[in-house]
């Protein structure tokens, strides 16, 4: 067979174009790759955070225990490693670290309470309470004060919910005929009296915060209770105003309150229950005029 002297070095050529090409393709591409493995490799190595511990002083107790006392137990936490709150600290304390350090929690968003806590001397909610990033100073974390405890941070509700029962807080109505037939409606105006109450997440910041509280538990209602009874008190829906106002009269119930206004400083929903708490009495002061006018 006859091939063309022209054509044979033409393929020649062409061939030998198409290898010093390939060669210069993957020659450029195989040092852009190896640069840039060096570049992220000097990066990751620049970029390594230095570690920021972080003391957390814990209460401990266990009633389990025999002979356990309280104590303040320190745990070291790597920030860099954990999130923004003292909730997450505490997560990560038992699911990392100790696994029987026992406390509150549910929503993590402020709204359920549960994880109320003293942290660094005030009441407040684990949950949106910031970790102060000062890694020389230590986050002490004790439950609420003034109550019962059940386990480490965890504190015996039980006298609180109790109270706020007794409150009765629901609607009451005197004709409960026609109950559940037609809606309760109420105008613009009396709908926003309601707000600074209802937003209420019974955590007991307050009532654990006020000293008169501290002294008479058993007797004073307390901020938390006291607010919950004066959104039913001026719900225009509510039929049992005077009633609600009547089991506050005795000595202790409403008026141990001494508008020392712990309550309104610590509350972790911004609400006001001492300006609740003084409404009451407003309320109350009415009510025995009208009572006695009666007579």
């Amino acid at each position: 067979m006859f091939f063309s002297p022209v054509w044979f070095r033409d393929d020649r050529v062409c061939e030998a174009t198409r290898e010093r090409n390939a060669d210069d393709v993957y020659g450029y591409r195989g040092r852009l790759f190896r640069s840039r493995m060096v570049r992220c490799t000097q990066t990751a190595v620049a970029a390594a955070p230095e570690p920021r511990i972080k003391k957390f002083q814990v209460y401990r107790w266990d009633p389990d225990t025999p002979g356990d006392k309280p104590r303040m137990q320190t745990y070291e936490v790597d920030l860099n490693a954990c999130g923004p709150m003292v909730l997450d600290a505490l997560i990560k304390i038992k699911n990392e670290i100790d696994p029987t350090l026992t406390f509150r929690r549910s929503c993590r968003e402020g709204i359920c309470g549960s994880c109320a806590m003293n942290i660094n001397g005030g009441n407040t909610l684990a949950c949106i309470n910031k970790i102060d990033t000062n890694t020389s100073k230590p986050v002490k974390i004790y439950p609420l004060p003034h109550m019962y405890v059940v386990k480490d941070l965890v504190p015996d509700m039980s006298n609180f919910y109790a109270q706020y029962k007794s409150i009765e807080p629901y609607l009451k109505r005197k004709d409960e005929s026609q109950e559940g037939k037609e809606q309760y409606f109420q105008s613009v105006d009396d709908r926003q009296k309601l707000d600074g109450l209802y937003e209420c997440i019974l955590c007991a910041c307050c009532s654990t915060g006020c000293p008169s509280y501290w002294w008479n538990g058993d007797k004073y209602l307390g901020p938390a209770v006291l607010l919950q009874a004066y959104r039913w008190m001026i719900d225009s829906r509510d039929e049992f105003t005077e009633e609600r106002l009547a089991k506050l009269q005795d000595p202790f119930s409403l008026y141990r309150c001494h508008t020392i206004m712990n309550c309104t400083k610590t509350c972790p929903k911004g609400l006001n229950p001492g300006k609740a708490i003084a409404e009451i009495k407003k309320m109350m002061a009415t009510y025995k005029e009208k009572k006695a006018a009666a007579v």
